[in-house]
């Protein structure tokens, strides 16, 4: 009897080991999850350091300053929604790329043509997203913004309907839960028009009706006369310091089906209409 039961346990303790080895090697990302573990446990420390270091100004007299530690404070609250194209031909494309340190770029999250929702940044934290680009008077749309990338390689991809469905559930529970503006859903090109094309040929419309963003009502009035296109973008919060990208920016967004530099009649009258609801 002993033997046996001897035996049993030995084989049971292989096979233990073998399912948490097995376990171990089915994640492919673990090594990865470890740098956020250790990126995430160094920020704590920054955050936790009472006095903060590095963030007193110099003083020829160093006793002349203090810190006491506030009890109103709290953490980063994301008030902008960037949506992108990944411009890359898979899901595990973009995830390797995000896994990255030579690429440095990341997003909160990136969402699959099947609707598969993969959560990269905590939403609190500082995605790689948006690069240099500007909405109004924001110039660092990263801290304050979630980025979510779509998949599609951005010239011939369709948008699938489980796609799109996913990203309007996750856009609900953002809005609800940050208080995000309907207005500050937006996408890539609009704050970087001379760099981006993304997300290209989107059904922007589409969110707008969900309440993700504006778009121009079916039955258009004319502008009054002196309507001044150019000041209507700026206002809206694209940077016509470069007003021909811009323009592009925001027909990339409205319009589609011509990207040219030039605000033409139709033109103005779907900006004035879209204007008249920031």
């Amino acid at each position: 009897m002993f033997p046996v039961k001897f035996h049993s346990f030995r084989g049971a303790s292989i096979l233990t080991l073998a399912l948490l080895i097995s376990a171990c090697s089915t994640n492919k990302y673990a090594a990865t999850e470890k740098i956020y573990k250790q990126k995430t446990k160094d920020f704590a420390a920054i955050i936790s350091a009472a006095p903060p270091t590095g963030q007193l100004y110099d003083l020829a007299n160093p006793t002349n300053q203090t810190w006491v530690g506030s009890v109103n404070f709290g953490i980063r609250k994301p008030n902008f929604v960037i949506l992108h194209h990944t411009a890359q031909d898979s899901l595990a494309q973009t995830i390797k790329t995000f896994h990255s340190a030579k690429a440095a770029t990341s997003a909160h999250y990136v969402i699959s043509r099947d609707g598969k929702v993969v959560h990269m940044v905590n939403d609190y934290l500082r995605s790689n997203h948006a690069g240099v680009g500007k909405w109004g008077k924001d110039t660092d749309l990263n801290s304050s913004s979630i980025g979510i990338e779509l998949d599609n390689n951005g010239t011939t991809d369709p948008w699938p309907d489980a796609q799109i469905n996913s990203l309007v559930k996750l856009l609900e529970t953002l809005k609800k839960t940050y208080n995000i503006p309907t207005a500050n859903f937006i996408g890539h090109s609009d704050i970087a028009p001379k760099r981006k094309p993304d997300p290209n040929k989107f059904p922007w419309k589409k969110l707008a009706l969900k309440g993700f963003g504006y778009w121009y009502d079916d039955v258009l009035l004319n502008p009054p006369v002196n309507f001044d296109g150019p000041n209507a973008l700026k206002l809206m919060g694209y940077d016509t310091s470069d007003l021909n990208a811009a323009i592009v920016g925001f027909k990339r967004h409205f319009i589609q089906s011509d990207i040219t530099p030039k605000l033409t009649p139709v033109d103005l009258l779907v900006l004035y209409n879209v204007y008249t609801k920031y």
